[in-house]
């Protein structure tokens, strides 16, 4: 598999945007993966019968280009019997011709239906794998909008790979048919000058090859830069469409800030970056039409030219004549699908390149992470929680006293089951990267951290998660709506203050943008008591609140004394209500022939890992 692969990510760091992987090693990928879904049986039987309907659609069509002969036969002859029977035999073949038309077409969507849930759940269920979706995220730009390579690409790439493999050898079976057909044609074809008289065998045959040889190389020439641009184009459409989704549920930040017209630059930004990707595509699409355009108009005359000779030596009959035509462009026409679908499979190949390189870097991420140092996790003593000469770097792949990072004063600390405990520190100092840290999220750094059972902590960041759905699948988020009892779920209800809520627990609405930011930190509050865990693990979650919500938010984490707290921050809150031991984080200082000084690093979201 590696000899498939001609390099590594073609930009690294935070600047990758793909991978330099050939197309066999791309299908491959893809292959494997249909192979492996639940759509493969559906798929397979789809395309079987697909394969029975073209092999029937092509012999029906073969008759129909016989038929050619002894209808104009009859119109040459002005054989009005003749003409009203071969008019009734058109009848049956072209209605036999519709009936197949109308099942490949309903096979058609059905199939790229399949694929497209295969591809899709694909992607999800590896974009979704424990860490991965965070992890990608600070990958560079092959991170950013993902929901475009989940979405519309996978819809794209399935739709196009259907569409495109049924008209391939839809192609190659008529393909297959008429030449045979046109052989035998040209063997009528004598070809007379003066006293002499030759013939070339598949004479009109090569004809055709030559005639969409020559129209598949100058649509090559022509058209090669539209796999570039169509990737372009789909990598500045996310861009474009991420700048409204963002502006739009951002709308009274904007309006608050008066920053309408900063925002609309913003946008403009991106609009004049797809418009102009979109200028070049159309310029190369024009030159692309010269050519199949062009093509398209000749084979009018060109199979008339090519049997012309033969006709008028006496040779053909004017039904023969019409026969070789027909038969001429069939053949064409199915030696001329690249040309004709030179954009689309252009758009195609920019969609697969989309795709693969997106689940590359999902699959290719493993659980560890290539730093200088790491912070060492392991399972704890029963009812204790160790931090040892723990150091949190504050970026990633950097000697830790050169990037400004910090560590926790007191050096080695350990935590008992029960105890209520609150890490603050220096403003200059990130304390959400120990909050990370500490989830297992965020490895850069030294020292030793033990931890409980998975299944005993809780970690309740300062934002609550929303799904959407009802309010009862919120609150059990990420366990099943059912979880818990009715009235477990109103009683935490109403311990977190949202009596208010009680009535509309199952009612399907956009949650996170129904509650304010208090009322969204209560949800998670009120997962505490439907959870009861052992151990919790707070990120600043109580600051910004009204002094009534943390009233409320107090009683709340009272009702569960047996529990052990640790609140990373500062709350004069919690102070007041537990009285809990303090732990300190302190800045690490640069070293000064590096020339760097401290980080300092906002109390706001690290780059996620």
């Amino acid at each position: 598999m590696a000899e498939d692969v001609k390099s590594r990510p073609s930009i690294q760091g935070q600047d990758r945007v793909g991978y330099d992987l050939s197309l066999i090693f791309r299908l491959k990928v893809m292959f494997s993966a249909f192979w492996h879904s639940k759509v493969r049986v559906p798929v397979l039987i789809l395309s079987t019968a697909l394969i029975g309907i073209i092999l029937a659609t092509a012999y029906a069509t073969v008759i129909l280009n016989q038929w050619n002969a002894p209808f104009y036969d009859a119109i040459s002859r002005r054989d009005l019997p003749g003409f009203f029977y071969q008019l009734k035999i058109f009848a049956l073949i072209a209605g036999m011709l519709l009936l197949l038309n109308v099942i490949q077409a309903w096979l058609n969507q059905m199939t790229a239906l399949y694929m497209r849930e295969g591809l899709t759940r694909d992607l999800v269920d590896q974009w979704l794998q424990r860490k991965r979706a965070l992890r990608l995220a600070s990958s560079g730009l092959i991170g950013v909008n993902p929901d475009q390579r989940l979405h519309e690409d996978a819809r794209n790439l399935a739709e196009s790979t259907t569409g495109l493999v049924i008209g391939l050898v839809q192609s190659t079976i008529l393909l297959v048919s008429f030449i045979g057909v046109l052989w035998e044609l040209s063997s009528g074809f004598v070809f007379r000058f003066g006293e002499y008289a030759f013939s070339i065998p598949g004479y009109m045959v090569w004809a055709a090859i030559f005639y969409a040889a020559s129209a598949s190389v100058l649509s090559q020439l022509v058209g090669r830069k539209l796999v570039k641009l169509n990737a372009d184009r789909f990598s500045r459409e996310a861009e474009l469409r991420f700048a409204l989704m963002h502006a739009n549920e951002n709308i009274p930040a904007i309006t608050a800030a008066r920053g309408e017209e900063n925002e609309r630059g913003r946008i403009n930004t991106d609009i004049s970056a797809v418009l102009a990707v979109i200028k070049k595509l159309a310029m190369a699409n024009v030159n692309l039409t010269w050519v199949s355009a062009g093509y398209g108009w000749l084979v009018v005359v060109i199979p008339i030219i090519v049997a012309a000779p033969a006709y008028f030596s006496g040779g053909l009959t004017f039904g023969q004549l019409m026969m070789s035509v027909g038969a001429f462009n069939q053949v064409n026409t199915a030696l001329r699908w690249y040309v004709s679908n030179f954009g689309p499979i252009a758009e195609w190949r920019a969609t697969l390149m989309r795709v693969t390189d997106f689940r590359q870097a999902l699959t290719t991420m493993g659980d560890d992470v290539d730093l200088k140092e790491t912070i060492a996790y392991e399972r704890s003593a029963p009812g204790t929680l160790t931090l040892e000469d723990v150091t949190i770097a504050t970026k990633m792949d950097e000697e830790i006293d050169q990037c400004g990072g910090f560590r926790l004063q007191e050096g080695s600390v350990t935590i008992k089951a029960g105890e209520k405990v609150m890490i603050n520190g220096d403003h200059n100092v990130n304390r959400k990267l120990l909050f990370l840290a500490m989830s297992e999220l965020w490895p850069c750094g030294s020292g030793k951290i033990g931890l409980p059972p998975t299944d005993d902590m809780l970690f309740v960041p300062q934002s609550a998660y929303i799904p959407g759905g009802t309010l009862r699948e919120a609150l059990a988020f990420p366990a099943a709506a059912d979880t818990y009892k009715n009235d477990d779920v109103i009683a935490a209800l109403e311990k977190a203050g949202l009596h208010n809520l009680v009535a509309r627990l199952d009612t399907r609405a956009r949650w996170d943008k129904l509650l304010d930011a208090d009322e969204q930190r209560a949800i998670g509050f009120a997962r505490l008591l439907l959870v009861r865990p052992q151990w919790m693990v707070f990120d600043e979650v109580l600051e910004g609140m009204e002094p009534e919500w943390q009233s409320t938010m107090m009683k709340v984490l009272e009702a569960m004394p047996e529990a052990a707290m640790i609140y990373i921050g500062r709350s004069d809150a919690y102070i007041e209500a537990f009285h809990p031991r303090v732990l300190h984080l302190e800045a690490l200082a640069a070293k000064p022939e590096q020339g760097k000084v401290a980080d300092k690093a906002s109390n706001t979201p690290a780059p996620a890992l």
